[in-house]
């Protein structure tokens, strides 16, 4: 699909509609269902986009760039929601918690170092926590208060930490240069994390979905057995 008249650098999907972002400073809407795909232009940063991610629900897109802004877009608006403007440097690292809709997580890189938490509705910054170092990417564990986080300089590590406390539940290191991306399994047990070292390596870190599932039956099973006991 053509389009954008520089490298395209992040991408996005929300159901048939692919949200790609540029070196040209503009976010592309493409619905992969028609010829024309290009259906929308967003236009909120003065530098390259180098971040997007969608709420779970579709609703909100927030994009991340390199003039060190953070974007909410709702629906489809042609302007902003909210522009956030906490980092100090570039924004590459987003991701929603899938438990609570309004709550955006975003990583700043090298001369920031932060992760912060926003309420997407209000624009309104919840927490801030340094890291010590370059976020370049985050995720939500589906099912605990919990996200995890790759790193650059120096470590180049991954972090799991505890929401809300932001308490350091481990330190996985072992790529030798930075992390770029991070991506997570099917059933959500597993990260796979991709760094400039050329390498990619599997981490099992979360429950899976079926170990999820298995816990909620026990307990609901217990739950039920204490109820009977009762009523005799």
């Amino acid at each position: 699909m053509s389009g954008h008249t520089d490298r395209v650098s992040s991408l996005a999907w929300n159901e048939f509609i692919l949200s790609s972002g540029s070196r040209s400073s503009q976010i592309f809407h493409h619905d992969v269902r028609i010829a024309t795909h290009h259906t929308a232009t967003l236009t909120g940063h003065d530098m390259e986009v180098c971040g997007l991610a969608y709420s779970s629900d579709g609703n909100y897109l927030a994009s991340g760039g390199n003039d060190n802004k953070v974007n909410i877009w709702s629906g489809g608006d042609s302007a902003p929601l909210h522009t956030l403007i906490e980092h100090t440097a570039a924004v590459k690292a987003l991701a929603w918690c899938p438990s609570s809709k309004n709550l955006l997580a975003t990583g700043g890189g090298t001369a920031d170092r932060q992760i912060c938490f926003w309420n997407a509705a209000s624009g309104r910054l919840q927490n801030a926590t340094d890291t010590g170092s370059q976020v370049s990417a985050i995720l939500w564990s589906r099912h605990n208060k919990e996200l995890i986080t790759g790193h650059g300089y120096s470590q180049n590590q991954l972090t799991l930490w505890k929401y809300p406390t932001m308490t350091r539940l481990a330190e996985l290191t072992g790529h030798q240069d930075r992390v770029l991306q991070l991506s997570m399994s099917p059933d959500g047990s597993t990260v796979v994390s991709l760094g400039a070292d050329e390498s990619l390596r599997l981490w099992k870190v979360f429950e899976s979905d079926a170990h999820q599932e298995k816990k909620k039956r026990e307990k609901t099973h217990t739950a039920s057995s204490k109820l009977s006991m009762n009523c005799r």
